[in-house]
């Protein structure tokens, strides 16, 4: 009888999965229709405010459908590439008359993309159109965007908490000693740091230095940038007496950022929103803000059409986030899955005449990063002329993917290079010793069973691991010496996986030319002789987007967890997001490839990684929830 009620309650919620998911097909369809027969207007004379809520991407990942349904959808991810064409747009647009950053809510990005807004930021002050930034609370990089600003606004219980890159590791060698957990490891290069964190308690003097150079550039960089824009911010004097300058306005963090100049206006956001009506005038009833404004959501839609129609075009393929084997959704570089992309652009598109392979990539598996330059080369020799543009990172299996280019523009503060290859197997003889587990069998072949992790490693399993390795890195460097035209010898000194600023692989020319995607684009349609007025179409080349990802964000929108605006719980909020995504990276490196050509050190300095954190996030809230209910 109680087999029968189970398979009754089974088939019933069965039957209402169905129902729902019926349901949001329903409203999906229907919320289509009607956004498409409603026009999106934007108000004469009105601002273009720029909502930063949440952190900025290359491409932004796709929602869990699971976790959707659940209701936790996630920070907001916005690309890089909406925001930029959205201020080009807006600096031509007799409609808008102010830009507004509201900065209250933006986690960050990478520093590239960055760059990227600020060149933008700063184009549009040319066209003699102002720009007003408003925060609660101002970090590295709200801050940066704000100094391109007309006016800083700041919460009078605010702050400007600049901080400089840079943040610390975890490293596990004593922990798994202590599970008797043993790590084979196999690498090439004095600098390969992405496998340290499992066989030291901290990082090797190598791995500091180069560390060190990479996070001194990348901050030279922001405050040369900084200084540009707003020459009144001493940043150096302002950290050098930091805590003075907070004492001398008996711990008034606002006031003290005013009187060095980092700000502009203290006041409120009821402060500062009556001021824009007070010079834009009253919006109508139920807009989301109280003066003439539109949002970079609907400015993007209103504008859709600018970036449509026909004609030879220049494709635009994405290649973010960690590379894996396989498919992958939008976020993460699928091998298999852009390879696809590739070959369904290249047949069903003959607009295509160039492509601009846009990398924000840390590396991952070696197999996957090949496949994808395989593909980009396909392409090459179907006669299209191949750019690459780098964005925050594009390093090891990230720059693996860069060698099929003609040519390479990387933003300064680009984190690259990190020509290196390793392999790691967790094996658990002594684990399963202390547990008092046997492990006992038979081979036929000295190879039966390998990799052996029950009982370890053969040695003629490390040796030939070993000689893996480094086939695949003397493969890599040639590779990256035909490329650029250098000699081998000169690859490697370079190389052994240690990572460079944009700027300095320009010196060494790993890099052909500094500048961000829209350089990349122009030499692209330059080369394939694409004649234009300065605005090139383009095409974007993505893995397909899956239907129920894309319906649940048609219906409910980016994601939006809650996101705090006090300076401390920001800047704790960002490295929250680090260490999970750290620890993210970790678990990578236990399921994923064994061959890999990854550079975990350079993804704590790319673009914030929210749905990578979010996943470990709920893997340890569901490991924690059955821990307490199995207590008795």
């Amino acid at each position: 009888m109680s087999f029968a009620r189970g398979t009754w309650r089974f088939l019933v919620g069965v039957k209402d999965l169905l129902v729902l998911l019926l349901l949001l097909i329903f409203f999906g369809i229907l919320w289509a229709v009607l956004s498409q027969s409603t026009a999106v207007t934007v108000p004469g004379g009105g601002a273009l405010v720029l909502n930063l809520e949440g952190v900025i991407v290359d491409q932004a990942s796709e929602q869990d459908p699971t976790q959707a349904l659940l209701g936790s959808r996630g920070l907001r991810e916005i690309q890089v590439r909406d925001v930029v064409i959205a201020i080009d747009n807006a600096a031509s647009d007799n409609r808008i008359s102010t830009l507004v950053l509201d900065l209250d809510t933006f986690i960050g990005s990478g520093q590239a993309n960055l760059q990227a807004i600020g060149r933008a930021l700063t184009a549009f002050r040319k066209s003699g159109k102002p720009i007003e930034a408003y925060a609660t609370a101002y970090t590295d990089d709200s801050y940066y965007l704000a100094a391109r600003a007309d006016r800083v606004w700041l919460n009078p219980f605010g702050g400007v908490l600049v901080s400089g890159p840079g943040s610390t590791g975890l490293y596990f060698a004593r922990a798994l000693e202590k599970l008797n957990v043993d790590i084979e490891l196999f690498r090439v290069g004095t600098y390969k740091a992405a496998v340290e964190p499992f066989v030291r308690n901290d990082a090797s003097p190598e791995a500091r230095a180069a560390d060190q150079a990479l996070v001194d550039g990348i901050w030279a960089g922001w405050k040369a940038d900084t200084r540009a824009a707003r020459p009144a911010a001493d940043i150096d004097a302002w950290l050098r007496a930091l805590p003075q300058r907070i004492a001398a306005t008996k711990g008034n963090q606002a006031e003290a950022a005013r009187a060095a100049g980092l700000v502009d206006v203290l006041g409120s956001r009821t402060d500062f929103e009556a001021a824009l009506v007070e010079k834009l005038g009253e919006a109508d009833a139920n807009e989301p803000y109280p003066f003439k404004a539109t949002t970079l959501g609907a400015y993007s839609r209103a504008n859709r059409s600018l970036v449509t129609g026909t004609g030879p075009a220049v494709g635009v393929l994405y290649v973010s986030g960690e590379i894996v084997d396989g498919e992958a959704p939008r976020g993460t570089a699928g091998g298999t899955s852009i390879a696809d992309a590739v070959k369904e652009a290249l047949a069903s598109n003959n607009d295509l005449k160039a492509l601009v392979v846009r990398i924000d990539s840390p590396g991952g598996s070696v197999l996957a990063s090949e496949e994808i330059r395989r593909a980009i080369t396909t392409a090459k020799e179907s006669g299209l002329p191949i750019i690459a543009s780098m964005g925050p990172v594009a390093a090891s299996g990230g720059y693996w993917v860069a060698t099929a280019a003609d040519r390479i523009y990387a933003e300064p503060s680009t984190v690259t290079g990190s020509i290196g290859v390793f392999a790691v197997l967790p094996t658990f003889p002594r684990a399963l010793e202390a547990l008092g587990i046997g492990r006992d069998g038979v081979k036929s072949t000295p190879y039966s069973g390998e990799p052996d992790l029950l009982r370890g490693l053969g040695s003629e399993t490390r040796q030939l691991l070993q000689i893996s390795v480094e086939d695949i890195y003397g493969r890599f460097i040639s590779m990256v010496a035909t490329s650029r035209n250098l000699p081998v010898a000169e690859v490697d000194r370079i190389g052994q996986g240690r990572v460079w600023t944009g700027s300095t692989a320009l010196k060494l020319k790993l890099v052909d030319e500094l500048g961000g995607l829209d350089m990349a684009i122009a030499e692209a349609a330059r080369r394939a002789g694409i004649k234009s007025d300065g605005k090139v179409r383009t095409v974007d080349i993505e893995t397909a987007r899956s239907p129920v990802s894309a319906l649940l964000e048609s219906l409910f929108g980016p994601g939006d967890a809650a996101v705090a605006t006090d300076p401390w719980a920001t800047l704790a909020s960002r490295s929250r997001m680090r260490a999970l995504a750290m620890l993210g990276d970790v678990q990578s490196l236990g399921t994923g490839a064994t061959m890999r050509a990854t550079c975990l050190e350079c993804a704590g300095m790319g673009s914030p990684r929210p749905a990578k954190a979010a996943g470990v996030e709920t893997a340890m809230k569901a490991l924690a929830s059955g821990a307490l209910q199995s207590r008795p």
